[in-house]
């Protein structure tokens, strides 16, 4: 494999995208269609992307009966930054091949009723931390239905709401539930609550937010407040997904989440 070639595959976003969520996906895959609806991507561009991030020799696929699995291939990705290290003549290794890809992290939204603001993090981060977050959401007394207006508003902004639903916090409490990184809540009531035991011990931190849901007026300023929501929620966990996660100590980690809970815009670029 040349490593120009590798390179040039992963210049292009789309591509580095998908590369991107096949790592975090691991040995496992995904199908083609699994990668559209993460990435919001039409088949006439996904197709291509894998295409040529194949050719250079950074990701397999395998046919299961009618799908085909695509998945990062560990030798391409090896061979490239081998080639890299003694393209540069770096003597030390950056990093320890036998490691592999960090891990994906699990983070779990709460609030009470599990159908606005919780729904729409849990979208937000699936996205902006792919292939390194994999987010959830959940509530202490869910509505058992998504606010039509949240799943308008992701559905504008071509997030994928196929998969998203309101359903209880007890199905993260369970010896076979996915084991949690992070915990935060995004309404003060259900961080007043007494949570179930998470598996995993998870860090904790509240990132309260005023409910969309509960504004008065027409159809118009309720859009106007799932809007702002959006957008502060959005400015939190772009600040969480740009933490040095591997190099924080958990006292610092705790605090650097208090402070992102108090985010309420992006910084000015």
């Amino acid at each position: 494999m040349e490593i120009l070639h590798a390179l040039t595959a992963l210049a292009q976003p789309t591509r580095m995208q998908v590369f991107r969520l096949l790592v975090g996906a691991g040995d496992d895959g995904l199908p083609a269609g699994a990668i559209a609806g993460r990435l919001a991507l039409p088949p006439s561009t996904l197709s291509p992307a894998l295409h040529q991030l194949q050719a250079a020799g950074l990701i397999i696929g395998r046919r299961a009966g009618r799908q085909v699995i695509y998945a990062a291939d560990p030798l391409g990705v090896r061979a490239m930054l081998t080639g890299l290290h003694a393209t540069c003549g770096v003597t030390q290794p950056l990093f320890s091949m036998s490691q592999g890809p960090h891990p994906m992290k699990n983070v779990l939204f709460l609030c009470t009723g599990n159908s606005a603001r919780s729904i729409l993090a849990e979208a937000i981060l699936n996205r902006e931390g792919i292939g390194r977050f994999r987010a959830f959401s959940a509530g202490s007394q869910p509505k058992g239905a998504v606010h039509p207006t949240a799943l308008d508003l992701l559905a504008r902004l071509n997030h994928p709401v196929d998969g998203l639903r309101s359903k209880s916090w007890d199905e993260f409490g369970t010896p076979d539930a996915p084991p949690l990184d992070f915990v935060f809540t995004v309404c003060d009531s259900a961080a007043a609550e007494e949570c179930p035991f998470w598996p995993g011990q998870p860090i904790t931190a509240h990132w309260g937010l005023p409910d969309p849901a509960a504004v008065q007026g027409n159809a118009a300023e309720q859009r106007v407040a799932f809007n702002e929501t959006y957008r502060m929620l959005r400015a939190r966990i772009m600040a969480f997904t740009s933490l040095p996660l591997a190099t924080l100590d958990a006292l610092s980690l705790r605090q650097r989440l208090q402070t992102i809970g108090q985010i309420t815009d992006l910084a000015p670029s």
